[in-house]
């Protein structure tokens, strides 16, 4: 076994057993309502049997719909997964002139890693709402340690399973395929076969995200229009119909479809790290061309390692520990990933090792430390990111001060103000992006790249473990209020979740960094595969923009993300007008239900139905539109026309990511600013009109940020891997020139 080898497979496991550790904590927390008590067993205190009672009966109605919604999105996924890899065997195989192997393997690692992104955003549902209770009843305790880190834990399952796992089914996958290609000069053939992992990975994140996002923002917003705006209830509030569907879509979107959006980003960059570095195993070997993956699980041991900083050795002691507490965790990974990345680089990569450029001829002779200089400025620009989200989306700092600001003036200012933060939050991000594109490109070629995006999901244990922190915080507090727990509870969890919301705007940012890394080295890898399908004919000197089919499809490429952004945009609305409806009738016909202690409870499982049935429905036609335009384009148009397609859609879906997750953040908090007045202060404090106005804005940048921002990553990441995988079969098609030989 190679040195290689025998690192990534024990990161791999150590990543999972851990998760089962940390998951074993959490069960050691019994569901019970008790007295104030910090101890770690839980086991002191009266049992207050009612409120235990009502604990149960809304956690399983919880889990209960983030079940069935998942089953039956998983179901469709299913029938895709059996449909499109058939297309792949039949397309990939007459691409390569029949090459049935080629045709096998690519079709075996799209379901391989289609099932993986299933099984990981299934796993982190089953653990967020499992734990969500448990933090809920951590906070009933005295003291900010042991709900913290309940919390924490519940995220480290899911971060530190899915990274174990994706790593160990990746890399199992190369091991068997290389008994097919023994020979370094046929590894070229072995990664282009484990694209498909990538293609599996990023197409049930693709349904994930928006299927998920569907279903959470339609109850959110349709709880938040009646509840909070028109009748003034609180959020969460038991009496509100749409209350546990909202409590739902937590955990189907924000961890379901979040974990697998995150997978498939892994997925990607390690696809393209590994088809643009093939080479890289004729000086180098195997231990040189897994680098990607090795980087991948020392990132396992650097992140385990910090997860002590916040649960043992600096713990959260009181609230302002919160958030200091999540961003040391994202800031000590990224500078310890420094040295362990040094380590990795001396390790597996020789001395001097040679690349073939993606544009020209020339062999390029790279050292270690051209490598390791890549990835860590990836690692690092997806810090600044990270932290330039946060500024623009923390309440704690001007933006969001401001814009709470602009709520005395009414919703239209709010809009006004929040749009336009958005836009102006991408500058500095794009600017970033664009020194490490170029600065890993100058010292490794678009081999630099692919590391660069590696190193931006480097920490990706860490960046998960926080993001999933965010949804069962806000599920806790939703327990809190629809248990009617003492405020101080509710208090407690919203003091967690404000904290997470702010990490997850940074893992956001970390998310659409990353995605546009991951892209453009997809598009490297892309052009390098058709260029070996050609024997150089095309693309040997590079893509042409000025060619007249490749600049009309960078116009079409642009085009897409607003297309799409607008469906699933468009698609929350819908839903939620049925779920305002639905609400609006159960008031109107149950007024009683509006009362201080109403003695029916509301129907909770008909919105349930409601957002269900309108994100399965509605989650098809944006992911069509998104799988079928580059395969059409290359079948159609040639691979002019997908070059072209790339890079616009590439662009596009960036700027319009960041400000649309930005926007949407910022809103939120804005609102969350005003709730935290006192009613005699400037901005009046909870119910006030100043409030409302924060509703609205809250309430639109739901889709914002929950929806359509977050799912243009896996637009530019989708349609990029998808041409990677059937470059052969483009290429095929009258040698590259598609079907109209434009």
């Amino acid at each position: 076994m190679s040195s290689a080898t025998a690192i990534i497979i024990t990161a791999a496991i150590l990543g999972m057993v851990w998760a089962l550790a940390q998951f074993l904590l959490i069960s050691r927390i019994p569901v019970k309502s008790e007295g104030i008590s910090d101890s770690t067993g839980l086991v002191t205190g009266s049992n207050d049997e009612a409120t235990t009672r009502r604990l149960t009966e809304i956690y399983n109605a919880i889990y209960e719909g983030a079940e069935s919604f998942l089953r039956a999105e998983y179901r469709i996924c299913a029938w895709f997964i059996c449909v499109f890899g058939a297309i792949i065997f039949i397309l990939v195989a007459w691409g390569t002139g029949w090459d049935f192997a080629r045709g096998l393997f690519t079709a075996l690692s799209f379901v391989l890693g289609a099932c993986t992104s299933i099984l990981s955003g299934y796993l982190g549902m089953k653990v967020a709402v499992y734990s969500n209770v448990r933090t809920t009843v951590s906070a009933q305790k005295s003291g900010w340690t042991l709900c913290f880190n309940t919390a924490f834990r519940a995220g480290a399952v899911m971060g530190f399973a899915l990274c174990g796992l994706g790593i160990f089914m990746l890399y199992i996958s190369l091991l068997a395929f290389r008994i097919h290609y023994p020979q370094a000069e046929d590894w070229i053939y072995l990664t282009e076969c484990l694209t498909g992992y990538g293609l599996g990975g990023s197409s049930i994140a693709m349904f994930g995200r928006v299927g998920g996002g569907i279903y959470t923002k339609a109850a959110d917003v349709g709880a938040d229009l009646v509840g909070k705006v028109v009748h003034g209830i609180p959020e969460d509030d038991p009496r509100n119909p749409a209350t546990i569907a909202d409590n739902v879509g937590d955990n189907v979107g924000d961890v379901a479809g979040m974990g697998s959006d995150l997978f498939g980003s892994f997925a990607e960059a390690t696809c393209a790290a590994l088809v643009l570095g093939s080479s890289i195993g004729l000086s180098g070997g195997w231990d040189a061309m897994v680098f990607p993956v090795a980087v991948s699980a020392v990132g396992i041991f650097v992140c385990l390692l910090c997860s002590f900083i916040a649960t043992d050795i600096s713990t959260v002691k009181k609230e302002a520990d919160v958030e200091k507490a999540l961003k040391i965790q994202l800031i000590s990974t990224t500078i310890l990933m420094v040295p362990a990345v040094y380590f990795a680089s001396e390790t597996f990569l020789p001395g001097e090792f040679e690349l073939r450029a993606t544009v020209g001829l020339d062999v390029i002779t790279l050292h270690p430390w051209q490598a390791c200089m890549c990835v860590i400025m990836g690692a690092f620009g997806g810090l600044i990111i990270g932290l330039i989200t946060e500024y623009y989306t923390s309440h704690s700092y001007k933006p969001v001060r401001e814009l709470a600001d602009s709520c005395k003036t009414g919703a239209a200012t709010n809009m006004i103000y929040g749009i336009a933060l958005g836009y102006k939050s991408a500058i500095i991000p794009v600017l970033v992006l664009a020194v490490v594109v170029y600065g890993s490109f100058a010292l490794a070629d678009m081999y630099g790249v692919s590391l660069a995006a590696i190193g931006f999901l480097s920490n990706l244990a860490t960046g998960l473990t926080i993001d999933v922190y965010g949804p069962v915080c806000d599920n806790a507090g939703g327990i809190a209020e629809m248990a009617e727990l003492e405020p101080y509870v509710r208090e407690k969890t919203d003091a967690l979740d404000a904290a997470g919301n702010t990490t997850a705007a940074i893992g956001k940012g970390f998310a659409i960094g990353s995605a546009a890394l991951v892209s453009l080295a997809l598009f490297g890898a892309f052009v390098t595969r058709i260029r070996h399908s050609s024997a150089d004919e095309l693309f040997q000197d590079g893509v042409n923009m000025l060619e007249p089919v490749t600049f009309s499809f960078l116009i079409v490429g642009g085009m897409i993300p607003f297309a799409f952004a607008a469906m699933t945009m468009k698609s929350v609305g819908v839903a939620a007008m049925e779920m305002v409806l639905e609400v609006q009738r159960q008031f109107d016909e149950k007024p009683h239900l509006l009362d201080a202690n109403p003695t029916e409870r509301p129907d909770y499982d008909a919105c349930i139905a409601i957002s269900t049935k309108a994100s399965l429905k509605e989650m098809v036609p944006p992911g069509a539109m998104v799988i079928l335009t580059p395969l059409l384009t290359g079948i159609f148009f040639g691979v002019y026309a997908v070059s072209g397609l790339l890079v616009g859609s590439l662009v596009a879906s960036v700027q319009l990511a960041i400000s649309m997750s930005n926007s949407g953040g910022a809103w939120d908090n804005a609102k969350k600013y005003i709730e935290k007045a006192d009613a005699d202060s400037d901005l009046k404090g909870k119910g006030s009109d100043i409030h409302k106005a924060a509703v609205v804005g809250d309430t639109v940048g739901d889709p914002f940020k929950d929806t359509s921002g977050p799912a243009l990553n896996i637009v530019m990441k989708l349609m990029a891997v998808l041409s990677l995988v059937f470059a052969d079969t483009f290429y095929a098609v009258n040698s590259g020139n598609g079907v109209f030989q434009l």
